[in-house]
């Protein structure tokens, strides 16, 4: 039997773009297309962004589910995830920012490069994280990759909720100016040229955890989130249902192959982990 076809991809329009810092470019998707997104339930919501092959014609409405069907592999697009970083319904319009290295990749490069008037099509979103109104204070951890979902969070945090945010980029010219009515502390960590999460992983177990329901977000680098997924589940004994915690890349592997490992890579996490709790 053959699989069944997904539904049509969104597709909207490139409406600006905007250097944040040297290596995080925003670009901003409108149109008519984006009409009655339903983006505005969670603070980490994701699209998967399709970037098409050079010189392939691509079948009207766009369907990756057809593509897949129709097309030989080699001609199929490149699917990459990304969050969206603000959700305009009432324009509408999207903002989704992006780690540019170079030449290096296949979304930071079209992000550099991207104009006003570029088409681009995408699945969902998705999403799952808010942060809880109830919970006694709030943990933010995350490299570059989380920095999109982390702003969000803050901005979608009540007056006064208490939040203690680490966030690790390469040096100081990385940092964001993040806005919340949230009593955050916000700590920005400096790797330079060393691997991900080596500034992030000692900077939260140094920290005091204060009283009250943790409610905790900690994405990135699939290997210290795996780190900082043991101490907060082993070490502090923490419930699930209180962490929204996964890798959003993993060091050394291209999206195609995390992805593909990703369910594997889990699982053996958490049978490492996880343990009666007393």
């Amino acid at each position: 039997m053959p699989n069944r076809p997904s539904r049509p991809a969104t597709t909207g329009v490139v409406t600006r773009v905007e250097q944040l810092t040297p290596h995080m470019v925003r670009v901003v998707i409108g149109g008519d297309g984006l009409a009655g997104l339903n983006a505005g339930e969670f603070t980490d919501h994701y699209v998967k962004i399709f970037f098409p092959q050079a010189g392939v014609d691509y079948p009207e409405p766009f369907n990756m589910g057809e593509i897949r069907e129709t097309m030989p592999r080699e001609t199929w697009p490149v699917v990459r995830t990304y969050t969206i970083r603000k959700w305009l319904p009432e324009l509408p319009e999207a903002w989704i920012d992006f780690v540019v290295h170079g030449d290096a990749g296949v979304a930071g490069p079209w992000a550099a490069a991207a104009k006003p008037g570029d088409v681009v099509r995408f699945m969902g979103p998705g999403g799952g994280y808010t942060p809880d109104p109830e919970a006694g204070w709030h943990l933010l951890a995350g490299d570059e990759s989380a920095l999109p979902a982390i702003g969000a969070a803050l901005e979608g945090m009540p007056a006064g909720a208490k939040a203690h945010v680490f966030v690790e980029v390469v040096d100081e010219t990385e940092e964001q100016k993040l806005d919340t009515a949230a009593d955050a502390e916000i700590t920005w960590l400096h790797r330079g040229d060393r691997a991900p999460g080596c500034e992030l992983i000692p900077a939260v177990r140094a920290l005091p955890f204060p009283e009250g329901r943790l409610h905790a977000f900690v994405h990135g680098e699939a290997g210290f989130v795996k780190d900082l997924r043991a101490y907060l589940r082993v070490e502090r004994s923490i419930p699930l249902d209180q962490l929204s915690i996964s890798g959003y890349w993993r060091n050394g592997m291209n999206e195609d192959g995390w992805q593909t490992s990703k369910r594997e890579w889990n699982q053996q996490v958490e049978q490492e982990q996880e343990k009666p709790q007393q």
